[in-house]
């Protein structure tokens, strides 16, 4: 198999790395596209390396386009020309519609994906749209392209990527804001910083662990910790107070509606 990716900031990285480690392309059938020489040292670890679309990019099974969304326009000529039928063009740029990509690039078997943070370290998780035109092959082909970091999920309409967006992919940096707040909380209330921090990032590493093998539903858990009277209902009474479960899911559904704008559906 030969992959290019265009586009080498975390996430074309992180695949390139991921590809790399599973054995799925040799370095020299791994063409990574750059802008700049400031990485390209280490980058050459991984494949080989150039700084603009080369037309050896028509030998690739796979086209990864990891460009920041804005900069889609300014390489979408030079990479249209290089393209041949066939070939799987691989998006992750935010708001880069199908249909847009197939105008773009006079190019029919596109994928649309939406990866998250995650992906980095090989637990991400990344959902994905195709058009009608990819073959089964093909698209199994780029489900364990992207299994390599972490878990895929196809989706049959590529309008729920907006929601995708909006729950995986800024969902790192929702749980995050938890875990920032709860370790200042701790602060406050008297802990040593690094205290609150060992506390917080343990307690949320062992709590999924906990989620993922019990046999119970969230509900059930929360339930579980739960003792009428007890100090997990004082601050569960606070947060009804507030919304917290309203404010979450109006946060969840703004990020949402502004995938849908960017994305223009």
């Amino acid at each position: 198999m030969k992959i290019t990716i265009l586009g080498c900031g975390n996430m074309g990285t992180a695949y390139a790395r991921s590809f790399r480690k599973y054995g799925l392309v040799k370095a020299e059938d791994l063409l990574l596209i750059i802008r700049g020489e400031g990485r390209r040292t280490q980058l050459e670890t991984l494949g080989r390396v150039a700084p603009e679309v080369d037309p050896s990019i028509s030998e690739s099974d796979l086209v990864i386009v990891a460009v920041k969304p804005q900069d889609f326009g300014a390489i979408a000529p030079s990479l249209a020309a290089v393209l041949r039928p066939g070939q799987v063009v691989l998006s992750i740029m935010a708001g880069i519609t199908l249909q847009r990509l197939k105008d773009s690039l006079r190019h029919t078997t596109v994928v649309r994906a939406m990866p998250n943070a995650p992906a980095q370290i090989g637990m991400g998780i990344t959902a994905y749209a195709t058009g009608t035109e990819l073959s089964m092959r093909q698209t199994l082909m780029v489900e364990q392209l992207l299994n390599c970091t972490g878990r895929a999920v196809h989706l049959a309409d590529e309008a729920l990527l907006d929601p995708v967006t909006a729950l995986s992919g800024s969902g790192p940096a929702y749980f995050f804001e938890m875990v920032r707040t709860m370790i200042a909380t701790g602060i406050r209330l008297g802990l040593e910083p690094h205290v609150a921090n060992a506390l917080v990032k343990q307690t949320m590493l062992g709590s999924f662990h906990l989620m993922e093998h019990a046999d119970r539903s969230p509900e059930e858990l929360i339930n579980a910790v739960m003792s009428k009277g007890g100090t997990t209902e004082a601050a569960f009474k606070v947060f009804a107070q507030g919304d917290l479960a309203g404010t979450l899911d109006r946060g969840i559904g703004a990020a949402s509606s502004r995938a849908k704008e960017l994305s223009g559906s």
